[in-house]
């Protein structure tokens, strides 16, 4: 599972998910209001905040679609 900090930053991006509502795996990121810009901006945060960059095969809207693919990826990856 991932992290606080994770959770932090994804619930920053969400503004349709409430303060009390549960983040899990498979939680549909666009529902709750991720949005193209919004993509990136959490990209921009996530490599920041963990110092990794993700390679360009996985910069797709598939990859930002849930928080356990987004994890996946990221803990994935190499710094």
């Amino acid at each position: 599972m991932w992290d606080e900090q994770f959770e932090i930053l994804i619930r920053k991006h969400l503004p349709f998910l409430s303060a009390d509502e549960d983040i899990h795996p498979d939680l549909n990121l666009r529902e709750f209001g991720l949005d193209s810009l919004g993509v990136v901006d959490l990209l921009v945060s996530l490599e920041s905040t963990y110092g990794i960059r993700l390679v360009d095969d996985a910069l797709s809207i598939e990859t930002f679609a849930t928080p356990g693919v987004l994890w996946s990826a990221f803990s994935g990856s190499e710094t």
